[in-house]
């Protein structure tokens, strides 16, 4: 062994593997250390991305507008887990594009950061984006409203009148957007009301001539609406409605309603064509009583009448029939003396009696005295006067005035 270090060969050797350790060894170092330049040793590494946040804007608002920029973009970050943790959790770092000293037209700008560490690596995505640069513009409008779903109001209520907080909005966006602008409008779904509307927010939709929404900014960007949902209503006479005839030998004396006027309600429209309102029709064909009938009201399409089911209606008829009696009664014959009928020699006589028809119906020739008066007559043939008594609450005639007779001794 001591003859080895003694030999320069030998020395000269082990200075060439030492040399040719510690160079491999410095390789390693620079290599590890390269390696570590963006995520440095000290703590655990730890990527983390974080989407959704918010993508800002620098440019001069006040002399442009910019399109094509997205509202977020997705930011992804790696290095020690010290480092990462609190600006993931915090998200106090800002990105934007930054678009000062740029004129208008299109652009292809990079998507920048600020205030995240140096010893964070940052990845945006997306890294850049295309911007276009215009012009900016207002303009004033005038905001118009748009009630949606008023086939589906309750039936008889109707849209009356409304108020905005402001009638205009300041629109603001490129030159070419504002002139663009065709419709300024809000909408207000009145679905199912029945109470007004009272103070209602709602935002301003912009569109152009063919419909299509424009992303402007609209200031203020909603407005306040108040409408009334009416009920309008007016009261109007009832009539009573018959169909057909009735059957021979009756009429009508009166047919009254329990109720002179109904309040109707419904839209205003169809309010001003209404000048009464009808029961349903009363058959006349199988009427032949008198008495109280319950009628609903035929009421239009649209019109209501809340509270009113049923309307009795009094109806008294006339009826006129006739009576047949087959008696003549002979008053004040002298003694001795017999009466024939020669002219009607059946003593049949008919009388038409006519009256209500709760009174004239159950009438028989019972309720009736039929008779002549002979009195001073002496025999032989005499045409005599027929006279007929009966109830005070009827009228009755008879075609037969005078009736021929021959007296005789009996």
């Amino acid at each position: 062994m001591d003859n080895w270090f003694k030999s320069k060969w030998f020395i000269r050797g082990l200075s060439l593997g030492i040399a040719i350790l510690l160079y491999v060894f410095v390789s390693i170092e620079e290599a590890d250390t390269s390696n570590d330049s963006n995520i440095p040793f000290g703590g655990t590494s730890q990527a983390e991305t974080i989407e959704d946040v918010p993508l800002g804007i620098r440019i001069d608002s006040e002399k442009y507008v910019v399109s094509g920029v997205p509202e977020t973009v997705t930011v992804s970050l790696e290095g020690r887990t010290s480092d990462i943790t609190p600006v993931a959790k915090q998200k106090n770092f800002e990105v934007f594009v930054d678009l000062t000293g740029l004129g208008e037209g299109e652009h292809e700008v990079e998507i920048q950061y600020e205030d995240i560490s140096d010893e964070i690596a940052v990845y945006i995505e997306p890294k850049t984006i295309n911007v276009i640069i215009e012009e900016r513009a207002s303009n004033e409008f005038e905001v118009s409203v748009d009630f949606i779903n008023e086939d589906k109001l309750p039936e008889g209520y109707q849209i009356g009148d409304y108020e905005l907080n402001t009638d205009t909005v300041t629109i603001t966006s490129s030159k070419e957007v504002i002139d663009r602008i065709a419709i300024v409008k809000v909408y207000v779904d009145v679905a199912g009301l029945t109470e007004s509307i009272n103070n209602r927010e709602l935002p301003v939709n912009v569109y152009d001539s063919q419909g299509n929404e424009l992303g402007v900014r609209v200031d203020p960007a909603t407005v306040v609406i108040s409408a009334e949902i009416e009920n309008p209503s007016k009261t109007v006479p009832v009539s009573v409605a018959t169909t057909g005839t009735l059957p021979e030998g009756y009429s009508i004396i009166s047919m009254e309603a329990n109720v002179e006027e109904v309040e109707v309600f419904a839209v205003s429209e169809v309010l001003e064509s209404i000048e009464e309102v009808a029961t349903e029709p009363i058959n006349l064909n199988n009427l032949t009583e008198s008495g109280t009938l319950e009628l609903s009201l035929a009421l239009p399409d649209g019109v209501q009448a809340p509270g009113v089911d049923q309307i009795e209606v009094a109806v008294q008829l006339e009826r006129t029939r006739d009576v047949d009696s087959d008696t003549i009664e002979v008053d004040n014959l002298e003694d001795g003396l017999s009466v024939n009928f020669l002219e009607p020699n059946d003593q049949k006589i008919s009388i038409t009696v006519n009256g209500n028809e709760q009174d004239v119906s159950d009438l028989t020739a019972n309720d009736f005295r039929i008779y002549i008066n002979v009195d001073g007559l002496d025999t032989g043939e005499h045409q005599v006067p027929l006279i007929i008594e009966g109830p005070d609450n009827v009228t009755y005639s008879s075609d037969t005035e005078e009736v021929t007779i021959h007296i005789e001794e009996a």
